[in-house]
């Protein structure tokens, strides 16, 4: 720009040197405000130059130069971001399949150049779907319903294997990727219930089963103790007829002690307590005799 050009009335010598140089001032303080830029925490910068496009150095945090209007600065979030996907799939024995898949993703900071060429700033959302929904069916097509409950770790290590492989073709990298949700269809459902109530049922009978063996077993021992114990007494009462008036006194004696502890008043006869200690030994003198 020739500001000798410039017009100004006369005897404004000083007046045209002031305009001069508040034009210059603030030709000079727009070329600094837009000759920085700074690059946060967690982020990379490439530079898009008006003559030479992309160049291909990638800028790492902190305040960098460049050439006002000519270029302008590109700016990458390169840490891990998650994205949820849900992907409904057949399983290989025709059971549908809903699934929900998290993912970390983030872009390979030195290829952030060939990023913006290929996919632009938003590559996750024209990238992640496809692949992932893609890798989701030809995953779960490998297994069973069943399969998926059971080996869900195997499942979701197959699908981050296949994840990481294909988002490396787009210079993408992933941190994680996890299954969070599996749901299946109603018949499914209502078929594993119906197994889960028949294995109970199937349980249950065979605890019922079980505990008839053990009471069967029970009996028998007991039983078996009850003519031991009438057998024992037999030979008890053959050998000392004295056996059947002790068993009396201490039948008394515990009638006794349970009718002192009651709180109401008994009056029974000594015959009905079996307490007629006085019968019991004339009876044991007589017999001696």
């Amino acid at each position: 720009m020739n500001f000798n050009n410039i017009k100004v009335p006369p005897g404004g010598g000083a007046a045209s040197a002031l305009i001069k140089a508040g034009i210059l001032g603030a030709l000079g303080l727009y070329g600094v405000a837009n000759s920085l830029y700074n690059v946060d925490g967690g982020h990379r910068a490439i530079v898009f130059n008006r003559i030479y496009g992309i160049k291909d150095k990638v800028y790492p945090e902190g305040t960098h130069l460049m050439v006002p209007w000519f270029e302008r600065p590109i700016i990458y979030d390169v840490r891990a971001r998650p994205h949820l996907v849900e992907s409904t799939s057949g399983s290989r024995d025709l059971q549908m399949v809903k699934i929900g898949l998290r993912v970390l993703t983030r872009p390979v900071p030195d290829q952030l150049p060939t990023i913006y060429r290929t996919l632009g700033e938003n590559y996750n959302e024209r990238v992640l779907p496809s692949i992932i929904h893609e890798t989701l069916k030809a995953v779960v097509a490998q297994y069973n319903a069943s399969q998926l409950i059971t080996q869900r770790e195997n499942v979701s290590r197959e699908i981050r294997k296949i994840l990481t492989d294909r988002a490396a073709q787009f210079n993408i990298a992933l941190d994680d990727v996890s299954i969070t949700s599996l749901t299946f269809g109603r018949e499914f459902t209502a078929a594993i219930e119906a197994k889960q109530v028949s294995a109970q049922e199937a349980e249950r009978a065979k605890f019922v089963v079980e505990k008839a063996e053990q009471d069967k077993k029970s009996a028998i021992i007991r039983a078996q103790g009850e003519a031991k114990s009438a057998q024992l007494i037999g030979l008890a009462i053959a050998n000392n007829p004295a056996f059947i008036t002790l068993r009396r006194i201490e039948a008394s004696r515990e009638i006794a002690h349970t009718l002192s502890n009651s709180t109401n008043r008994v009056f029974l006869s000594s015959e009905d307590l079996l307490l007629n200690l006085q019968e019991m030994m004339s009876q044991m003198s007589s017999g001696k005799k």
